[in-house]
C-alpha cells in the first residue's frame, strides 16, 4: 500500500478542527483556572461522557475490558488493558490521541488523565463499584500510556 492510500486511514481518526478546539479549552483551563479546578473539571466531563455512553453489564474483568474498548473505539481514543491484582484493578490507558501539538504533551496527556479518570470511575462506579472507592492516574508512561489504580486505601 502506498503513503498515498493510507491518507485516508490517517485523517479519518481525527477530523480537523476538534483537536484545535480542545487544545484550546485545555489551554484557557490552564492559563486561567488552578490545578485542583482543572482536573475536577475535566474529571466531570469524563463523568457526563460515561453517562451518556453507558456500558453494557460485565460479570468479568475480561468483559469489563472488551466494553470500555469498544466505547474508547468509537472515540479513537485507544485502548485500555486491564489487570486485576490481589485487591486492586491496574488500568493501563495506551494509544491516546496525540493531540495537535500546540500544547506540551505534559498537559495534553494530564489533561486526558483526568477525563479518563471521570470515565472509567463513572463506569465503575455503574458495574456495581464502591464510590468510596478511588480510582487514580498513577502515572503517564514515557511510552505515552496513562496508567491507572482502583483500590480502596486503608486508614
Amino acid at each position: 500500500m502506498s503513503q498515498q492510500d493510507n491518507a485516508p486511514l490517517r485523517t479519518h481518526a481525527h477530523q480537523p478542527g476538534w483537536f484545535d478546539l480542545v487544545s484550546e479549552i485545555v489551554r484557557g483551563m490552564l492559563e486561567n483556572a488552578g490545578e485542583q479546578e482543572r482536573h475536577a473539571f475535566l474529571r466531570q466531563m469524563g463523568e457526563q461522557l460515561a453517562r451518556r455512553y453507558p456500558l453494557a453489564a460485565a460479570q468479568t474483568v475480561q468483559e469489563l475490558e472488551v466494553q470500555v474498548n469498544l466505547t474508547l473505539s468509537r472515540f479513537n481514543w485507544g485502548f485500555v488493558d486491564l489487570q486485576p491484582q490481589e485487591n486492586a484493578l491496574l488500568f493501563t490507558h495506551m494509544g491516546l490521541p496525540e493531540g495537535d501539538g500546540s500544547l506540551e504533551a505534559v498537559h495534553w496527556r494530564a489533561a486526558l488523565g483526568a477525563v479518563l479518570t471521570g470515565l472509567y470511575a463513572a463506569w465503575l462506579l455503574a458495574q456495581g463499584g464502591s464510590a468510596e472507592v478511588p480510582l487514580v492516574c498513577d502515572a503517564a508512561g514515557e511510552d505515552g500510556a496513562l496508567r491507572f489504580r482502583y483500590q480502596h486505601i486503608q486508614s
